[in-house]
C-alpha cells in the first residue's frame, strides 16, 4: 500500500513573495527530516531557483515538447538544497497558448511516470500563481491533488482581493472534495496598518492567519546568493518563523524512515 502523502497548494498574487515563502518552508521541512517535493506551477518557472543555486531547471512542458514520450523523470525532477525534490511545470511562450496548460500537462506526466512512488515524498508543495484561479491554475485544488490550501497575502488591497478570490474558489471545490483551507500567510510589505488590514480580512472570511512573516533584509541577502534564509541563515529569527510555519503545514505527517 502506498503511504499517505500530504499535498499542499500555496497560492498568492504574483510578486507577493509566494515562491520565497514556499522555498523557505520546503527547506525548513527538509531540515526537520521530512522528504519534500516542491512543484512550481507558474509560467515564469522560477519557484525552485533558490533551492537550485540560481539554476533554472528544465520545465516539464518544455521537456515534453522536446522529447515527447522519451521524457524520463531525471529529465524533469532535480534535487536541491537540503534534499528538496524540485520540478517546474512551465508554460507556453508568452502570448501563445494557455498558461494553465503547463500545470495540467505537468501533473499528468508526473503521474504517468509514477514520480510520487519513485521519490516517496512525505509532503508535496505546489507553488501556484493566484492572480487567476481558473483552468490549469485551479488544477491543484481539483481531483484530489491538494489536501490543503494556504494563501500568501500582504496588506495591499490587490493582494487581499486576489486572496479573497482564491479562498472563494477553494470553498467551491470543497463541495466535492476533502480540501482543507489551512490559513492565510501574511508576508509583510511594511505598509501602514498592514497587520490590521489582514486581520480584518481574516475575520471577515473566517480563515486564520497562520504566520506573520516580517520584511527582512536577510531574505534579500540570501536571494542575492541564490539561497533561502532557511538554508543560509538557519539560526536567524527569520528562519525560525519559516520553521514554525513548516510545523503548521506538516501537522499530522509522519516522517519517512
Amino acid at each position: 500500500m502506498s503511504k499517505k502523502i500530504k499535498k499542499i497548494a500555496v497560492y498568492g498574487k504574483g510578486g507577493i513573495g509566494k515562491s520565497t515563502t514556499v522555498s523557505n518552508v520546503s527547506c525548513a521541512l527538509a531540515k526537520m527530516g521530512y522528504k519534500v517535493m516542491q512543484i512550481g506551477c507558474d509560467p515564469k518557472s522560477d519557484s525552485t531557483g533558490n533551492l537550485q543555486n540560481g539554476k533554472r531547471i528544465p520545465t516539464i512542458l518544455h521537456t515534453i515538447m522536446e522529447k515527447g514520450e522519451e521524457t524520463k523523470l531525471e529529465d524533469i525532477v532535480f534535487i536541491g538544497d537540503n534534499g528538496v525534490i524540485c520540478a517546474e511545470a512551465g508554460g507556453p511562450t508568452p502570448g501563445k497558448g494557455c498558461a494553465g496548460k503547463g500545470i495540467v500537462t505537468a501533473f499528468e506526466k508526473l503521474n504517468e511516470l509514477n514520480a510520487y512512488d519513485v521519490y516517496k515524498p512525505d509532503i508535496v508543495l505546489y507553488d501556484v500563481l493566484g492572480d487567476v484561479v481558473c483552468g490549469g491554475f485551479a488544477m491543484p485544488l481539483r481531483n484530489g491533488y491538494a489536501d490543503e490550501v494556504y494563501v500568501v497575502t500582504s496588506g495591499e488591497k490587490m493582494s487581499i482581493y486576489a486572496a479573497n478570490n482564491i479562498i472563494e474558489a477553494a470553498r467551491g471545490f470543497q463541495e466535492n472534495s476533502n480540501l482543507k483551507i489551512g490559513g492565510l500567510i501574511l508576508n509583510g510589505k511594511n505598509i501602514n496598518k498592514e497587520k490590521e488590514a489582514v486581520t480584518e480580512f481574516s475575520e471577515e472570511i473566517n480563515v486564520p492567519i497562520v504566520a506573520n512573516i516580517p520584511r527582512c533584509n536577510l531574505i534579500q541577502q540570501a536571494e542575492d546568493q541564490y539561497k533561502t534564509v532557511s538554508f543560509l541563515y538557519p539560526e536567524s529569527e527569520q528562519a525560525k518563523i519559516y520553521t514554525e510555519l513548516a510545523k503548521v503545514m506538516a501537522d499530522g505527517v509522519e516522517k519517512s524512515l
